[in-house]
């Protein structure tokens, strides 16, 4: 016959401390879980739904490529005065004027005279750092960022830690997916959305770290002006 444990024995001192440890772990999990989900509604709350024109004119326009009209929606705003140049980051290293121009035929003569390519940035960091290089060569003081709605937060992060002595003015382009049905119908916007927010997390943190004094991934150094290959954007019109 089995007696039960008394409360002084050390098997129930041992049990005590692992009921406690499971507690503290479920409780962990869970305030880890609830903040998630209120800094992916926080996140949400930053997303716009609708495309409105930029609340005022700026020195320059940067579009950062990758996402659908985001380009042709630059080029407008450069044709309507929203900026005096614009800079159109992370072009492939393959494409030249002549890819950029057949699908813009309306801006010929803005393509030849007013836009720089930079084909130099592979992720937001690097558009970041590329446009800030163009920024300071051009001494522009404020500039309208261009990029999609889900992604425009964490570019506003990046941009604003490059540059945090320029003005930035966002534009955000809303795809047709996002204006065709509501995000949480569908899986693979869900789930970009979901992507995207644990980059913005993740470039929030680095960003606090870094102006804390802690910079745990160290972005390559500028070249120094006079250098015998200095980094400069390529413009639009063909070399």
């Amino acid at each position: 016959m089995n007696l039960p444990l008394d409360d002084t024995s050390p098997q129930a001192s041992a049990v005590a401390p692992r009921s406690l440890l499971r507690a503290c772990v479920v409780a962990m999990l869970a305030i880890v879980f609830v903040a998630a989900a209120v800094g992916f509604v926080g996140f949400l709350s930053q997303l716009h739904g609708t495309e409105s024109k930029p609340a005022r004119r700026a020195d320059g326009i940067v579009v950062l490529t990758g996402g659908s009209s985001r380009v042709s929606d630059a080029m407008e705003l450069l044709a309507d005065g929203y900026g005096k140049r614009l800079l159109i980051s992370g072009v492939h290293p393959t494409n030249d004027a002549s890819d950029i121009s057949r699908s813009l035929s309306d801006n010929q003569s803005l393509l030849g005279c007013c836009v720089d390519l930079d084909r130099s940035a592979v992720n937001t960091r690097s558009n970041a750092t590329e446009t800030r290089r163009w920024v300071r060569e051009r001494g522009f003081k404020s500039l309208i960022v261009v990029t999609s709605n889900y992604h425009m937060p964490r570019a506003i992060v990046e941009m604003s830690h490059a540059m945090p002595e320029t003005a930035l003015i966002p534009y955000a382009v809303v795809g047709d997916r996002w204006r065709d049905e509501p995000w949480w119908t569908s899986g693979a916007t869900l789930r970009l959305l979901l992507s995207e927010y644990v980059k913005y997390v993740a470039a929030e943190v680095r960003v606090r770290l870094a102006d804390a004094g802690l910079e745990l991934m160290p972005e390559l150094q500028e070249q120094p002006t006079g250098s015998l290959a200095p980094r400069r954007p390529a413009t639009a019109q063909a070399n």
